[in-house]
């Protein structure tokens, strides 16, 4: 640890604040850098049309289709739980996403017939 006596003999070290003009150039520089691309990017991406009409997902694929765990994978918690009160499923109110969606995927397996385990 320094002396106070010794850090008196040592004069703090002054910094000159940047010049006016060569601030200004810097900002000017960050939206040319910056800005300009993103607009002309995003210019860009409205000329196509899925820009203005969104893309659209392809199809779900069979496998999607046939294995709940896909289809459970997809939804949010509400989701999850208007389901589950459907499916009857005693508790699913205060149950976890995880425990939710194994309780879920196995009543939907033996809905189906396929046996599944998680």
């Amino acid at each position: 640890m320094r002396d106070p006596a010794e850090q008196q003999d040592h004069p703090k070290r002054q910094l000159h604040p940047l010049p006016r003009g060569l601030v200004e150039l810097y900002g000017l520089l960050a939206v040319l850098f910056v800005l300009v691309p993103e607009w002309m990017a995003s210019g860009a991406l409205k000329g196509f049309p899925e820009g203005r009409e969104g893309s659209e997902l392809p199809l779900p694929s069979m496998a999607w289709q046939r294995l709940p765990e896909l289809q459970l994978a997809t939804m949010g918690l509400a989701e999850l739980r208007l389901m589950a009160r459907r499916e009857h499923v005693w508790g699913y109110t205060s149950m976890g996403r995880q425990r939710l969606t194994n309780r879920l995927v196995r009543r939907l397996s033996r809905r189906r017939g396929t046996p599944r385990t998680l």
